[in-house]
């Protein structure tokens, strides 16, 4: 197993898919681990992964986290984030990352949350405050975030008109790993990603988008990326390794996603599954 791997903790979307949590992954350094997005079920699928075999993903290596939008899908577990782990040995403020908004959003979980704080560091309970809380950074297109195991550098990409929405690329000393984030297809992705050893990609059916009503095709089309579309990308890019996630299928199953990408693209892809490791 290669040093630096990719653990995905939620392969899901805005719908209710028991088996597909919210957006979540993580990058894993040796024992150092980068949390990118906090969909539901964010610290549970941690728990399982360690549980899988995954050793690093221990609550109190949940330290650091980018974020790549402010959507739900993607935000509704930041407080268990924040909360869990810190319950469960986390020594030290969770470090997130993420685009403006991610500052108001923190304070206001903290806010949300502040009784519950007292009454674990007040009461019996033998937690200290020492882990509590968030430390949250905004940031724009660059190096945003640099250590000894991993540099990481966000970029802009086309999710909505309004705000800011992020990719991240993880350059560590053995893989170079390139997170999409929610988006539609970009002209700059050839050139940013290109021989990357992962791309971990967001992706629509188009046989499931055929079906789909006239005024949510129009949303789709613009705001995340098709099958054809990320096979034409991926042919550019030429990954090492393609990975599927944020599958929105619309009845379409996971066999034909990945059929629908390899009419176009001959590169190595797996459609993605919580708990996967890659």
């Amino acid at each position: 197993m290669s040093k630096t791997t990719v653990v995905l903790l939620g392969t899901g979307t805005p719908n209710a898919e028991p088996d597909r949590m919210g957006s979540a992954l993580a990058v894993v350094v040796g024992d150092n681990v980068y949390m990118v997005d906090f969909g539901p079920g964010v610290v549970r699928r941690a728990a399982g992964a360690q549980r899988a075999g995954a050793e690093a993903l221990r609550m109190e290596n949940l330290t650091t986290a980018f974020l790549t939008h402010l959507h739900s899908d993607h935000t509704a577990g930041y407080a268990d984030l924040i909360m869990t782990p810190w319950v469960l040995g986390r020594e030290q403020p969770l470090s997130v990352y993420g685009p403006p908004g991610l500052v108001n959003m923190t304070e206001h979980i903290l806010a949300a949350y502040e009784m519950d704080r007292d009454m674990r560091v007040c009461g019996l309970e033998p937690t200290t405050g020492a882990g509590y809380g968030a430390a949250a950074n905004e940031i724009g297109p660059g190096v945003c975030f640099q250590d000894n195991h991993v540099t990481v550098e966000a970029f802009e990409v086309d999710h909505g008109k309004g705000w800011m929405a992020l990719g991240y690329q993880f350059t560590t000393s053995d893989r170079r790993i390139v997170i999409s984030g929610d988006t539609a297809p970009m002209d700059s992705a050839a050139q940013l990603w290109k021989g990357c050893d992962v791309l971990v990609h967001e992706v629509y059916s188009k046989k499931g988008y055929d079906m789909r009503e006239p005024h949510w095709q129009r949303y789709h089309a613009a705001m995340h990326t098709s099958t054809a579309q990320l096979a034409q990308i991926a042919d550019q890019v030429r990954p090492k390794l393609l990975v599927l996630t944020h599958l929105l299928l619309w009845g379409s199953t996971e066999e034909e996603l990945v059929s629908e990408i390899r009419e176009h693209y001959d590169g190595e892809v797996v459609c993605g599954e919580d708990l996967g490791v890659y």
